[in-house]
């Protein structure tokens, strides 16, 4: 099975030098290339690839840019001539990072990487790019300098301010541009359920249930947070959770 995969280099002799490397590896298809964020962009939204090289450092945009924008980012290995990057890209847990020129031994440690990856979600998941966004999905959040990749069984909340929503994980909670009605078309129903107008909570989060006033439910979530189901909410949660 081959691995669709988009180079994205504003270099065309790194993406050339790239490509000739990638021969070595069959699996590898290398469907397209760009040479600049906002094409990268179009390229990804078009082609759905399931992986991307990307560069860091590019005219105009960054490869962090690109990640901040595309609506579901695919497998990413970063490659850069810029060591100063190495630390900031394992922190938004790319799948690996190469420092150009690459060297073919690092590509190949790289790409043993990816495969492992694919076989894991294989293995619990199947159709990752249909319909809604599933648990093992990765979104990335940039928020600032500070960028994550979350998989968004890892996210338990999502806290509706203004025209941004609020992401709680782990110990974070970085702000997106996007609305609640936005998100909630995306997310699977089955795992993330409105429960009012300013909050969406991951079901599997939830560590205990108790009656509130008004008819609603009060609900707390592993990470402390309590979440107050509307009236309204509550008789949709209570078929769904068939109390």
């Amino acid at each position: 099975m081959s691995i669709k995969t988009i180079i994205i280099d504003d270099e065309r002799l790194a993406r050339n030098e790239l490509k000739k490397l990638l021969q070595d590896y069959g699996d590898i298809e290398v469907i397209e290339e760009a040479a600049n964020v906002d094409e990268g962009i179009e390229k990804i939204e078009s082609f759905n690839p399931e992986l991307i090289f990307l560069d860091i450092q590019m005219p105009g945009k960054t490869g962090f840019d690109l990640l901040a924008e595309v609506e579901k980012a695919p497998k990413v290995i970063f490659t850069t001539a810029y060591d100063e990057y190495a630390i900031k890209a394992f922190e938004v847990n790319a799948l690996d990072y190469l420092l150009k020129p690459i060297e073919p031994k690092r590509l190949g440690d790289a790409i043993q990487k990816l495969k492992i990856e694919l076989e894991k979600e294989k293995a619990g998941l199947n159709g990752l790019n249909r319909g809604p966004l599933t648990e093992n999905d990765q979104v990335f959040v940039k928020d600032g300098e500070r960028c994550w990749f979350v998989k968004l069984c890892e996210i338990r909340l999502f806290e509706s301010v203004g025209n941004y929503a609020k992401v709680f994980f782990a110990s974070n909670k970085p702000l997106i541009l996007k609305s609640l009605n936005a998100l909630e078309e995306r997310l699977d129903d089955r795992m993330f359920f409105r429960a009012n107008r300013k909050h969406i909570i991951n079901l599997r989060w939830i560590e205990r249930i108790e009656p509130y006033f008004n008819g609603g439910l009060l609900v707390e979530l592993k990470g402390g947070e309590k979440i107050e189901v509307s009236r309204r909410q509550t008789v949709k949660f209570k078929e769904m959770m068939s109390l």
